[in-house]
């Protein structure tokens, strides 16, 4: 007689309004991953503070996340590039209490280095490194004063090893995995939770916008939140998706370094991220292409 496995139940969504707290900032949340996060976390009870560029697409998703969910959202114009409006976050959040923080929007520039303005280049780092290291020191004071929080810090396969074709924007993500590993161990005592995630391919407008073909492990927005979420207070790294999670592992563990960099630069070409065929010829050609989440 076959005994049949039995069926897993889905897991219960994290109470993260009792675990961290009534209130959640979201950077990079107008649309795509930053706006599934809003979602998530409205959908489970938390008020919102969301931080996008875009006014008018950020008081769209505000507006729609406050009347589906009855929480209060609060939609504030900002850049990670220049964010003064983190001065008074906490008064934002009403009540000052942000529990729980997710940086999302990030500058990803593609194109051979060398045609990229020192500008653009010096802006990605400004958004991705220093943007987010302005958060996460303006949060997780709080947090450890309370005793509970969690922080999310959105990194990228990418950032796992070098990346032709999108070299700063693989560095800054490389730099975000590495913080989020130090606070996840030095935040611990305070009851504050840490973690870097790691994400693939996501389905993005952004993404879209940029790749000629989807890489193989891409995955909707609401997915890698719900696995990111999962993973809360569990580990300092998460890789959604199991396919995403081998080939990190095989690129991390197995491959020398040059390998692995090589592997990178014919996914980039494929998925038509980046012209890679040289940097010869680069003079008197556009600037590689700025994206921007959020």
């Amino acid at each position: 007689m076959r005994l049949r496995r039995a069926q897993k139940s889905p897991a219960a969504p994290p109470d993260l309004r009792g675990r961290y707290g009534p209130a959640a900032l979201v950077v990079g949340a107008s649309v795509g991953l930053g706006a599934a996060w809003a979602e998530a976390l409205a959908s489970r009870g938390l008020d919102l503070v969301l931080v996008a560029r875009r006014a008018e697409v950020l008081a769209d998703t505000s507006a729609r996340l406050a009347r589906t969910y009855g929480v209060k959202v609060q939609a504030l114009p900002g850049d990670l590039a220049d964010p003064s409006w983190l001065a008074d976050i906490e008064d934002r959040a009403g009540g000052g209490d942000v529990g729980f923080a997710v940086v999302n929007a990030a500058a990803a520039p593609s194109g051979p280095f060398i045609a990229s303005s020192f500008d653009t280049l010096e802006q990605t780092v400004a958004v991705n490194c220093l943007g987010s290291l302005r958060v996460a020191r303006s949060v997780l004071p709080g947090m450890a004063e309370r005793g509970r929080g969690g922080l999310v810090l959105m990194s990228s396969l990418a950032g796992n090893q070098g990346s032709p074709g999108l070299a700063a924007y693989a560095a800054t993500k490389a730099y975000l995995r590495v913080l989020a590993e130090g606070l996840w161990y030095e935040m611990r005592p305070s009851g504050v939770d840490v973690l870097a995630c790691v994400a693939g391919a996501v389905d993005t407008p952004g993404y879209s916008a940029s790749a000629q073909a989807h890489a193989p492990g891409t995955m909707s927005p609401a997915a890698v939140v719900e696995a990111t979420l999962e993973a809360l207070g569990r580990r300092p790294v998460v890789v959604p998706g199991r396919l995403n999670a081998v080939a990190s592992t095989v690129m991390l563990r197995l491959l020398p370094r040059a390998a692995g960099v090589e592997v990178m630069a014919k996914a980039n070409k494929a998925a038509g991220l980046a012209g890679l065929e040289s940097a010869r010829g680069w003079r008197g050609q556009a600037s590689g292409r700025q994206r921007r989440a959020g």
